[in-house]
């Protein structure tokens, strides 16, 4: 058993009954059977329940699995967008979203503010089809306002909103009824290996592709929205799937729904607040957010003065790997993630260290 506990933004710490799961699955053979058997149906179904309660999903959200959050973009673009997209964009991920939509040539336009900055307006362009937001940037440590966010989807009602979810869901409240699609990949919040990506999509955007599909349109091939909801009413997937990263979490969704959602969302801000307190003691710590309201709660990055290697290789000698800053702030930055498999106790004990160590 390694005595590292990973802080890092994903890949992270492994959710801590992950192994006690595996075993499990490996007791029962999940690896090996066929995804049309009935046991994999009963798997399939009762991880889609355990999400659903988890997100606090409304009765028409469907949920679908898929090989990473990245190809959920993909799939977004063929499926529900005819022309064009409008994408908010301030950090590395949403551009990433946007780029997606510029290779499928849907003529997309964007709110762009500089990194991880407040954007200056929420309007969008009226002959918009689908808004992306990514709910927690990741490269940066950005949160976009669960408020705003309603008020965008409140002015744009006919526009699907399409919300990244990847490294805040489920420890950051969502109203669903103000989402029309949304995605995240379980290496984070869910504490899991890669290799599974959760795409969420209510009726609206499967009305959209059909009507898409009915115009003659190409939304995909065997993994276009309509394939994954055809297969998904008989609780399968169109092709051979994850199956062991499927059953486990679902586990891990039910783990959480028993610790209570309200539990680990009250835990996830007190740890946040830690975190932030902490890094204010440390004069070599800035975080790259300033205002409050915008600091992430589950990804704290913060500016390291004289470089953010120092700080990284001590905490690693004692056993706490941090992240690097993200592509370019590599070297300038430090990320922290706070995710529901970091327990009070460890992220207790890790800012104690830093204070002891750089204050």
């Amino acid at each position: 058993m390694s005595n590292k506990i990973f802080f890092t933004p994903g890949p992270t710490q492994l959710f801590y009954t992950y192994q006690d799961h595996f075993r499990e699955a490996i007791k029962q053979d999940v690896p090996s059977i066929s995804h049309r058997s009935k046991q994999f149906m009963q798997l399939f179904q009762e991880t889609r329940e355990n999400l659903h309660n988890l997100l606090e999903l409304t009765d028409d959200h469907n949920i679908y699995f898929t090989g990473s959050a990245n190809e959920i973009w993909e799939r977004m673009i063929q499926s529900l967008v005819v022309n064009r997209s409008h994408h908010f964009m301030n950090g590395a991920f949403a551009k990433k979203f946007y780029d997606f939509a510029l290779q499928y040539q849907k003529s997309p336009t964007k709110t762009e503010a500089a990194y991880g900055q407040v954007y200056d307006s929420l309007s969008i362009p009226d002959d918009s089809e689908l808004v992306g937001i990514t709910l927690n940037e990741t490269s940066n440590g950005y949160m976009f306002p669960a408020e705003d966010i309603y008020t965008i989807k409140k002015q744009n009602p006919d526009c699907l909103l399409a919300l990244d979810g990847v490294s805040a869901l489920p420890a950051i409240p969502i109203d669903f009824n103000n989402i029309d699609t949304a995605y995240f990949s379980v290496q984070k919040c869910f504490g899991m290996p890669a290799g599974l990506g959760v795409w969420i999509a209510n009726k609206k955007c499967l009305e959209k592709t059909a009507l898409m599909e009915a115009d003659g349109l190409i939304t995909g091939s065997y993994h276009s929205l309509s394939s994954f909801e055809k297969y998904g009413r008989k609780n399968q997937t169109p092709e051979t799937p994850n199956a062991l990263s499927i059953f486990i979490l679902g586990k891990i969704a039910e783990d959480m729904l028993r610790r209570g959602i309200s539990f680990v969302r009250n835990e996830t801000v007190y740890k946040s607040a830690l975190l932030y307190q902490t890094a204010a003691q440390i004069s070599i710590l800035d975080p790259f957010i300033k205002d409050k309201k915008y600091q992430s709660k589950t990804v704290m990055v913060c500016d390291v003065k004289n470089g953010s290697e120092q700080i990284i290789e001590t905490c690693k000698k004692k056993g706490w790997v941090l992240g690097s800053g993200y592509s370019e702030q590599k070297q300038s930055q430090v990320r922290i993630a706070n995710f529901p498999m970091h327990s009070k106790e460890q992220v207790e004990q890790l800012c104690d260290f830093l204070v002891k160590e750089f204050k």
